[in-house]
């Protein structure tokens, strides 16, 4: 398996907001974004790639007032987005609530955290159509919409149809332009850090490193502001 960071997820209030917040805070307008119909919520991306992080990019999200779920979605959201807490904080200001790792093999990465005792749920299949064609991919998603961990165990994502002879083909990366944001790190803190690094290293997660300490995900970015951290935990 070859797993390594594919996005960080920032949850807004609302999507205004969180233009806002990243023009104030990064110092640039995020791309258009799209809307998740089972999940009711929709986003707005940007790329911070780097040679050491070739696919990352950032999502900000938010639940979407407007959007109507099919009569078959899911009762909770993604990314705890239904959590009372959750949406207390992020009511202050958007926030670094997760992220996402991409995988060659999301089965195998799947069973593989099973055996450290961890249900990271089933693998959801999901499409959408874009102007360079139908983008596809599959992302465990628990039913109860959980992060786990805090939010440092990161969701699995696997682009592309599993047979695909090219699945990082139609990557975001790929139709995001250069925002001028890029990711140097990503650390995270968490009292069961042990328990965390034998979960990364069982699905072959590199580049996050892991420290023992009060839950949070710290990255730092570099951006048209300078240097800047966001951190799940607000100061």
């Amino acid at each position: 398996m070859k797993t390594q960071i594919d996005h960080l997820v920032v949850v807004a209030q609302t999507l205004e907001l969180g233009v806002q917040w990243c023009e104030a805070t990064l110092g640039i307008t995020p791309s258009a974004g799209a809307e998740e119909a089972p999940y009711g919520t929709h986003n707005r991306l940007f790329k911070i790639a780097t040679p050491a992080y070739p696919l990352a990019y950032l999502e900000i999200i938010s639940i979407n007032p407007a959007a109507k779920r099919p009569a078959n979605a899911p009762v909770k959201r993604w990314f705890d987005m239904d959590d009372p807490a959750l949406q207390a904080a992020v009511a202050l200001a958007p926030r670094l609530v997760h992220f996402v790792v991409n995988t060659d093999d999301i089965q195998a990465a799947r069973t593989a955290l099973k055996t450290q005792g961890i249900d990271r749920g089933p693998a959801v299949q999901a499409k959408r159509h874009t102007r360079r064609g139908l983008v596809q991919w599959q992302m465990t998603v628990r039913e109860d919409g959980q992060r786990l961990f805090d939010g440092a165990l990161p969701s699995v994502i696997q682009w592309g149809k599993p047979d695909a002879a090219e699945p990082l083909r139609l990557h975001p990366r790929n139709s995001l332009p250069r925002s001028g944001v890029t990711l140097q790190s990503l650390v995270v803190t968490h009292p069961t850090a042990t328990k965390l690094q034998a979960a990364y290293e069982a699905i072959g997660l590199s580049g996050v490193t892991v420290e023992t300490g009060t839950a949070n995900l710290i990255a730092t970015l570099n951006t048209p502001r300078g240097v800047v951290q966001l951190q799940s935990v607000q100061s």
